[in-house]
């Protein structure tokens, strides 16, 4: 990890989330990467789509089984989720220092580590349950570039100081905004991966970004040219307060 990030402490085992009596999902085979989506894998992953693979296989069978994915997800973890996620790393710099909230199912942190190994990545995921599956992958899939921390946004916040803070179904912008903003210290931006919603949620947040330093937002498009479906991702950059 770098000087900019803090080693804030794991704490690793299961969360015994009560089911009652449903029925445990079932993990299922991976999805196939098809004939079409192939070249963007190649050109966002490189040398890991091995390892881009191996996290598809994981997120469709015990991210299913525990919960952290929808069965019906499965048949487009590619286009939907994995690549949707991926290409957003066109927008980290060099060597970045990312702190990814509400990690999850690593969606999407970890499919920018993937995609760059250059930069390091800390996972923030409030749930026992969910640390335990992302150390398990992140072990398995040999990545170095990855830290898991177990803890809400606004009770690690104050103890990193990173370049990019990215977020994908999280909450709303006027919500995050101060779980998030932060972490940057003055310096770096926010990347909210959203939906048709984003300018909305941009109208509706006016009042938190200036209390809490954020510059006008941005609304990008990435993955034109390389994706069937682009992504939309809102970036606010933090202002010295």
């Amino acid at each position: 990890m770098t000087e900019r990030g803090s080693a804030y402490e794991r704490r690793p085992g299961l969360d015994p989330q009560d089911r009652g009596d449903r029925p445990a999902p079932v993990g299922q085979p991976a999805p196939p990467l098809t004939d079409a989506l192939r070249p963007a894998a190649v050109e966002l992953f490189g040398e890991a789509l091995p390892r881009a693979e191996a996290y598809v296989a994981h997120l469709a069978d015990t991210g299913i089984e525990w919960g952290l994915i929808g069965p019906r997800e499965a048949p487009r973890l590619w286009e939907r989720h994995v690549l949707n996620c991926a290409v957003v790393e066109e927008l980290l710099p060099q060597g970045a220092l990312v702190a990814d909230v509400g990690s999850g199912a690593g969606l999407p942190g970890l499919c920018l580590a993937l995609a760059r190994p250059d930069c390091q990545f800390l996972l923030i995921e409030p749930l026992e349950r969910r640390v335990e599956w992302l150390d398990r992958v992140v072990a398995d899939l040999g990545l170095e570039n990855v830290d898991v921390i177990r803890g809400r946004a606004e009770q690690v916040s104050g103890n990193l100081d990173v370049d990019v803070v990215t977020a994908r179904a999280v909450s709303a912008l006027k919500t995050l905004v101060p779980l998030t903003m932060p972490m940057l210290q003055g310096a770096g931006e926010l990347l909210a991966i959203k939906g048709r919603s984003a300018a909305d949620e941009i109208a509706a947040a006016r009042k938190v970004l200036r209390k809490y330093g954020g510059a006008e937002p941005e609304i990008l498009t990435v993955g034109e040219g390389l994706l069937p479906e682009t992504t939309t991702v809102v970036r606010v950059s933090a202002r010295p307060r």
